[in-house]
This record gives C-alpha cells, sequence and structure tokens, in this order.
C-alpha cells in the first residue's frame, strides 16, 4: 500500500496516476476532503494535524508521501507545519512505513548563486522559516534512524489544470480571462520552473527507489532556463499574436499589498524574482538519465492547450 497525505493538491493528483500506471495497484489517498483520481483509490478522510487520525492512515502502509498544501498564510505555516512534521514522522515510526517528503525551496537563500542539495536553509522569510523547522525535523529522523525517509524538492511549479503556483496565477490565467499578464519585478532574470506532472512522476521514481532514501534530491527541470521576457515571447509566438505584459515594480507591490492578502503574503518572497533563480537538478539526472524532462516549450503548449487559449 502507498498512501498520499495530501492528495487533493496537482501534485498529489498526478503522483496517484503515476503510481497506479507504473507501481502499485494499492493507493490510498487521504485528506480531510480526499476525491478520487481511478475508481480503485481507497479514500481516507484525516487531518493531518491530529496524531491519532495520521496514524490510522498509514495502518498497512509501505510508502507514504507527504504532499499536503496548507493555506498560503505565514502564520498558518509557522504553526501548522512543525505539527503535521511530527505527527507523520511519529505515525511513519510507529507502522515501520517509508516516507517521501515533497519540499520546496522556500528555505533555500533568496540569492543568485546556484541551489543545490547541500545548499543551506538560511531564509528569513517567515514561510522559509516554517519550511526549514519541517526539513529540520525530517533530517534529524533520518540522521538518528528513527525512519527511513527521502527528501524531494522542488522550485516553482507551472502546470495545466489546477497547478497553483505564481507564474500560473500572473500569466496564464490572467490570459485565460483574457487580461494582460502580470510579471514581479524583472522580466530579465533567469527562472527555473518545474513542470507539474514531471515533479510527481520523478517523486514516484525515487519513491520506489530503495537506495535513494536517507538523502535529498532536487526534482528534474529543463536546464534551458528562461526569462520572464523569454517565456513570455513563445507564449506570443505559439499563439501567433504578441501579448503585451506588465512589470510590476517593489512600489506598485508594496501599495497593492495592503488591499490584497496574496500580495501580502508573497512580499516576503519578492527578492527571487529579482535575481536569476538555478535550481540545478544534476544529481537526478545522473542517477536517472532516461527520465523524459518536459522542456519550457512543451510544457507552454499543454498549459496553452489546455486553457484554450487564443
Amino acid at each position: 500500500m502507498q498512501v498520499i497525505l495530501g492528495a487533493n493538491g496537482i501534485i498529489g493528483e498526478e503522483l496517484a496516476k503515476e503510481l497506479r500506471e507504473t507501481y502499485t495497484n494499492k493507493i490510498k489517498l487521504v485528506g480531510r476532503n480526499p476525491k478520487k483520481t481511478d475508481p480503485n483509490d481507497l479514500l481516507f478522510k484525516a487531518d493531518l494535524l491530529i496524531p491519532e487520525e495520521v496514524n490510522s492512515a498509514l495502518e498497512n502502509a509501505e510508502i507514504a508521501y507527504l504532499t499536503v498544501g496548507l493555506t498560503y498564510n505565514s502564520i498558518i505555516w509557522l504553526r501548522d507545519w512543525p505539527i503535521i512534521m511530527k505527527n507523520v514522522i511519529a505515525a511513519c515510526k510507529k507502522n515501520n512505513c517509508k516516507l517521501v517528503y515533497f519540499d520546496n525551496t522556500y528555505a533555500y537563500p533568496q540569492a543568485h548563486k546556484i541551489q543545490k542539495e547541500n545548499t543551506p536553509l538560511t531564509s528569513k522569510g517567515k514561510k522559509g522559516i516554517a519550511k526549514k523547522k519541517a526539513a529540520k525535523m525530517l533530517l534529524n529522523a533520518i540522521k538518528k534512524k528513527e525512519i527511513v525517509a527521502v527528501i524531494c524538492r522542488a522550485p516553482e511549479f507551472y502546470g495545466a489544470g489546477k497547478t497553483k503556483g505564481i507564474t500560473n496565477m500572473l500569466i496564464f490565467e490572467k490570459l485565460k480571462i483574457g487580461k494582460n499578464p502580470k510579471i514581479l519585478l524583472k522580466d530579465t532574470v533567469l527562472r527555473t520552473l518545474i513542470y507539474t506532472p514531471d515533479a510527481s512522476k520523478a517523486m514516484a521514481l525515487i519513491g520506489n527507489t530503495p537506495e535513494a532514501y536517507g538523502q535529498t534530491w532536487h526534482l528534474p527541470c529543463d536546464d534551458n532556463r528562461l526569462t520572464y521576457r523569454e517565456i513570455m515571447e513563445e507564449i506570443s509566438k505559439q499563439l501567433n499574436r504578441t501579448v503585451k505584459y506588465d512589470v510590476l515594480n517593489s512600489f506598485t507591490l508594496k501599495i497593492a499589498s495592503f488591499f490584497n492578502a496574496n500580495i501580502k503574503e508573497t512580499q516576503e518572497l519578492l527578492p527571487r524574482y529579482a535575481n536569476d533563480n538555478l535550481f540545478d537538478s544534476s544529481k537526478f539526472k545522473g542517477r536517472f538519465p532516461n527520465f523524459k524532462i518536459t522542456s519550457y516549450r512543451e510544457g507552454i503548449k499543454n498549459i496553452i492547450d489546455n486553457y484554450h487559449l487564443k
């Protein structure tokens, strides 16, 4: 039995599909209101903040994938992430279950330096601190051999369907409703984005590779990084028209943060949009050379088709 904790997001949904297609027909989807991706999926309602419910969710589980997404609020992240990680570690230990933790890069410093698996977790932002606490708890449990676990880390998502992320929200979602896309701070710095199905497929592969455990892995991204200007040029090319967009400066965003909760919550992440974002996934590519990575051109085309953009 392989169990997905927090299965309702796009990563969890794509993960369930990949696990069923490639690795197992015994899948349990866990969440406050889980929904099937396949008629044979098992559903289990649980609140990851309640230890007893997490423990029950992992009974008879061989591998658990922690892919839960919390409400985009710093107070909630600081409060809930340590509790969730504590509960999951304890439940995995009690049920002799392996853990695959899907993490992001919020705890990394927001600079132009290349991000590798050994990059220090030194972010000063509240969300970064929350993710650092969770990661450190798991790394400590791995070091003490309390559980067998692995960390899979990914940069910002982009993709079709209900993919959430700043690029999707400010570019493709704007195009979908006929508005000009928005770019944060600069359109000339390089971005590393991961296509959501690639993230889920890579995580499933790592989770089902026994020797991959006990480590941190950066999930695979296209190394032919684009700036937002180049992303917009590719979109224009595929739509066969010039797509105009707006670059939002720091002053505009600061003013907007007083009136928009999402923009306010994004303020601590803005430095990463002023610098090249160089996320390195060469470790994964070296270990899994046959993994097919979606190019930015392909990913953009898939989103355009899925969103029916014209």
